[in-house]
């Protein structure tokens, strides 16, 4: 099953969307005390999954998708944790090493951006902001001591991720987090396929256009760490919640490291996405 938030209206708070075939239909119609948002659905667990897709079943036409706003794919997470070198490429090409154990940051919630939004920042902060196309992992149940051969099972879905990052901040700071959280600075969605739909996270190709050329073109499977070693290492220190977003890191081909560098640019147009989990597109404007 694919789900997406939409805003409905000008101002209107997020719904969401059971989306299929190009069409979408809005989750709390489909019977009284139906979830408004993901993170409702989550937290109702198989039960409330099964019985959306039993309701959604007799709904033969919905309305289309076409032009409509949709907000970020997470909302309210109880965390979003991010991955750092976890592609042997992208660490090599940033100059940085692969450590033992993962590298973690936190990026801040208001960095999160829905698909074909606008996101904005002063150039005195940063003329080196660059693209970071990542597979985004949700968890759907509580995590904590997991071993490897079973964190999938505590999986929810899957999402499309944009790390974006300020290069100059990152490489002046001795954290990540913030010159990844600027406002708008992690885009996700537009959708958020459920776990039985991608039987192997390790077998996606993952991608980003940059003004229309192609900058990153890999595939999950050149992960240093999977997604299943990512959660149950995560899961030793501290309990993985329902909603729980990882960005489980982007894989080579970043604007930073190349001769010259391409970095976005204002009115630049960025597409990062996953075969089989959707496309994500960001507009820029760099202001004065």
């Amino acid at each position: 099953m694919r789900f997406a938030h939409v805003i409905p209206a000008p101002a209107a708070p997020p719904r969401l969307v059971l989306a299929r075939e190009g069409e979408g239909i809005f989750v709390d119609e489909l019977f009284d005390g139906a979830p408004r948002v993901l993170e409702e659905l989550i937290a109702g667990g198989d039960e409330l999954l099964e019985r959306v897709r039993d309701a959604a079943a007799s709904r033969s036409a919905g309305f289309s998708l076409d032009g409509v706003e949709f907000a970020s794919a997470v909302l309210t997470p109880p965390v979003i944790l991010a991955i750092g070198l976890n592609y042997a490429a992208h660490s090599s090409e940033l100059g940085l090493k692969t450590d033992a154990t993962p590298t973690v940051f936190v990026l801040w919630p208001n960095s999160l951006a829905g698909h074909d939004t606008t996101t904005t920042w002063p150039r005195s902060l940063s003329e080196a902001v660059d693209y970071e196309a990542e597979l985004g992992v949700i968890i759907g149940r509580p995590a904590k001591n997991v071993a490897t051969q079973d964190a999938l099972s505590h999986v929810w879905g899957y999402t499309v991720v944009n790390d974006i990052t300020a290069r100059n901040i990152q490489y002046s700071e001795a954290q990540w987090s913030r010159c990844k959280s600027f406002d708008g600075f992690t885009p996700t969605g537009p959708f958020v396929v459920t776990a039985d739909e991608v039987p192997d996270p390790q077998d996606l190709h993952i991608w980003t256009i940059l003004d229309g050329k192609t900058m990153q073109d890999g595939s999950t499977a050149q992960m240093v760490r999977s997604v299943a070693t990512l959660v149950s290492s995560l899961s030793e220190s501290a309990t993985l919640l329902p909603g729980t977003l990882i960005s489980t890191g982007s894989p080579g081909g970043a604007g930073y490291s190349r001769d010259p560098q391409v970095f976005i640019r204002d009115r630049s147009t960025v597409t990062v996405g996953v075969d089989g989990i959707g496309s994500l597109t960001t507009h820029c404007r760099v202001t004065d």
